[in-house]
């Protein structure tokens, strides 16, 4: 019997096994989805979907860049424990996962799972492991005045991509520029910024704060007429805190980013902005 796309999504929803793994099946069975699940499991595909709701805290962050430098994308693969992440399975498809961000530009998390999601399906069988595609990232370079920042911390749980636009051309070029770029992705990574400054803070998030505050000075019987005040100085706090510009930096906590920026920026006799950052840490998606 002919095996329409629907028999297949139905077999893959109950399964877990990939597509064509899933057609497969049902051609040797002839269209019977029962059958086609036990054919799955003498397989050893099927047990995929069985390890479908155990926790994936570990995994890798990996990047890719392209051959001319113009994109660069970061993306995670999640997996259950750090033994299978160390494997040379693991690490050759979370590098094909950045890989395919690269190259395909997946507009979601969706559009990702159906350019690679087979493959994890098929680890997943191979190694007995629960593991799930997570966060990822891609920047496009407009010209030659931009500069992508990279960092990733040395056990590959955290990964920073930081857009840096300069100018003028030749000053992305320059060491100290590079190493600017290399020191702001290692800031984010330590200080995991919500935005990239106060203009760029989800107002929900502000406002939040503010009410926190708000109600704190009222319970602690603050007089009326001065409550809004406190608020506004504790918002500002919250926002220097957690915005990258007004956050001190790492390395300096007498100047903040935005300091460190301008200097540069004089010391090269160009203007240096930061324009977006992604950050992926493992185990906090």
């Amino acid at each position: 019997m002919a095996i329409s796309a629907q028999m297949v999504k139905d077999l893959r929803d109950k399964t877990g096994a990939g597509m064509m793994d899933c057609k497969k099946a049902l051609d040797e069975v002839g269209g019977d989805l029962e059958k086609a699940i036990d054919w799955l499991r003498q397989k050893g595909i099927a047990k995929a979907a069985k390890k479908s709701g155990r926790a994936t805290s570990e995994g890798l962050v990996t990047v890719a860049e392209s051959a001319d430098g113009m994109q660069v994308a970061m993306a995670s693969l999640l997996c259950e424990t750090d033994f299978v992440s160390r494997g040379e399975q693991f690490q050759a498809l979370a590098a094909q996962v950045a890989q395919t961000v690269l190259e395909k530009n997946p507009a979601d998390a969706a559009a990702l799972e159906a350019a690679v999601g087979d493959q994890v399906t098929q680890l997943i069988a191979s190694v007995g492991e629960n593991m799930q595609l997570g966060a990822f990232a891609r920047y496009s370079k407009d010209s030659d005045r931009d500069l992508v920042g990279r960092y990733i911390h040395a056990n590959n749980k955290i990964g920073v991509l930081v857009f840096v636009r300069c100018g003028k051309a030749e000053s992305a070029g320059k060491p100290e520029v590079q190493e600017l770029a290399k020191n702001l992705a290692m800031q984010i990574a330590a200080a995991n910024p919500l935005a990239l400054d106060a203009a760029s803070l989800d107002p929900a998030v502000v406002e939040r704060e503010r009410e926190v505050y708000r109600q704190k000075a009222l319970e602690e019987g603050k007089p009326a007429q001065i409550v809004d005040k406190i608020a506004e100085g504790a918002v500002k706090k919250f926002q220097k805190e957690v915005c990258l510009l007004e956050q001190p930096f790492i390395r300096d906590d007498k100047k903040s980013i935005a300091d460190v920026l301008r200097e540069a920026g004089k010391a090269v006799g160009d203007d240096l902005t930061v324009t977006a950052f992604s950050r992926i840490q493992l185990g906090a998606e």
